[in-house]
């Protein structure tokens, strides 16, 4: 039993708190100031704007404009690719991270299997994401 453990009602209570997939980013419509459903002329027109604004060019001596167009224009190209906007859409940044093993691509193509193309899986089925083993074929089960 924990025992120091401090009551709930001493915790004080901030609001609704969005947790992203990764907790250093923003969300990217955030970001780029555009709503959810926006077409693709509102979030380029959101880009340019903002890309325009803080450009390193126009802000030589200001590293925070650079991390902000480095900020937005990583938005802005999850956004206006269909694909990666669907998939951000619905996973939010682990969607578009080729590290996640979601089908975001990534390395050979792999679409989201995590085994995908790692040979000795022939007989496994993963297609409704469930584990699934199916003899025949290979050694032992011909």
């Amino acid at each position: 039993k924990f025992d120091n453990k401090p009551p709930l009602s001493s915790f004080k209570k901030i609001g609704p708190v969005r947790v992203l997939s990764s907790g250093s980013k923003k969300d990217f419509y955030d970001v780029l100031g555009a709503a959810r459903g926006s077409d693709k002329g509102t979030i380029k027109k959101a880009y340019f704007k903002l890309a325009k604004q803080y450009h390193p060019d126009t802000n030589k001596d200001d590293e925070k404009a650079a991390d902000k167009f480095k900020e937005v224009t990583e938005a802005y190209e999850v956004l206006s690719d269909d694909k990666q906007r669907e998939l951000y859409d619905q996973f939010g940044h682990a969607g578009v991270d080729p590290n996640s093993g979601f089908g975001g691509g990534g390395p050979g193509g792999m679409g989201g299997n995590p085994f995908g193309g790692a040979g000795g899986f022939e007989g496994f089925n993963f297609g409704d994401g469930s584990f699934h083993f199916s003899s025949g074929g290979g050694p032992g089960g011909q």
